[in-house]
């Protein structure tokens, strides 16, 4: 499979959609728009989705960056802090555009909204909800 996300051929697109909605991959990419500053940590990934394993939200990750939807992003070692996390998951611009253009991101403010509901989180997720992250400066 391509991982460029241009407008490219039509097949491509196609593929990648698909490839995106697939239904472990696109669960993590809700959970990242979701998140309330779309760079949730790998333990908080792992935590919105309790039926899967870890090693298979890790697997979907690495696939989704693969592709170039998803970016790894660390903070620098002098921001890192003893018991938070320093690893966080995000869309890269043109995995956005990407799904922007495929009408992907029509539910991202409902997304956002029903995760400000969740009340039942572990007290570790919500410290790495609040961890420092790489655009805090």
């Amino acid at each position: 499979m391509s991982t460029d996300l241009g407008t490219g051929e039509s097949t491509e697109a196609r593929e990648l959609v698909h490839f995106v909605t697939q239904q472990t991959r696109f669960a993590l990419v809700t959970n990242i728009l979701q998140h309330p500053r779309q760079l949730p940590s790998m333990y908080e990934l792992e935590q919105l989705n309790p039926s899967i394993s870890e090693a298979t939200v890790y697997k979907h990750v690495q696939k989704l960056i693969d592709a170039g939807i998803v970016t790894e992003v660390a903070l620098p070692d002098a921001q890192r802090r003893q018991g938070y996390p320093w690893k966080f998951y995000g869309l890269t611009d043109e995995g956005r555009a990407f799904l922007e253009d495929h009408n992907l991101l029509e539910a991202e403010e409902t997304l956002q909204r029903i995760y400000e509901t969740i009340t039942d989180k572990p007290e570790k997720m919500v410290k790495y909800e609040n961890a420092p992250r790489p655009d805090d400066g």
